[in-house]
């Protein structure tokens, strides 16, 4: 069973957007689309800071071992370094509106299964309307 994700309407408007413009949707935002259409859509004023949003950064551990990362959830073109991820990236479009305390199991970009747990939102944008 997925957990429960929100999603700021600034947020939704955006990545609704970005994928109606793209060529014939990525397996990744194909995935963002499904988890976008069953998220709760709050204002951005009414989201708890715990909240995984666009620009948010985000520590998180990925797969079996539980490694640990910490990166800023971007868009696209702004995916430039070590430090952001992308949210058509497969782990990217997972952390979408999870919260602290949150996993999910998401498909990877082989295809395997990936476990992914939101350990702390370090960062949420200021009343979550970046970008």
């Amino acid at each position: 069973m997925k957990p429960d994700i929100i999603v700021t309407t600034a947020d939704i408007d955006r990545l609704e957007s970005l994928i109606e413009a793209m060529p014939p949707l990525s397996d990744a935002a194909e995935e963002l689309l499904d988890e976008l259409q069953r998220a709760e859509v709050v204002e951005p004023h009414e989201l708890p800071g715990t909240v995984v949003t666009m620009d948010s950064i985000v520590r998180f551990t990925l797969g079996p071992r539980g490694e640990e990362f910490c990166r800023r959830l971007v868009y696209p073109r702004q995916a430039t370094d070590a430090s952001t991820i992308s949210v058509l990236s497969p782990v990217g479009s997972a952390l979408l509106g999870l919260s602290v305390g949150s996993s999910i199991e998401w498909p990877g970009p082989t295809g395997e299964r990936l476990l992914i747990r939101v350990v702390d939102v370090v960062h949420q944008p200021e009343s979550a309307e970046a970008g």
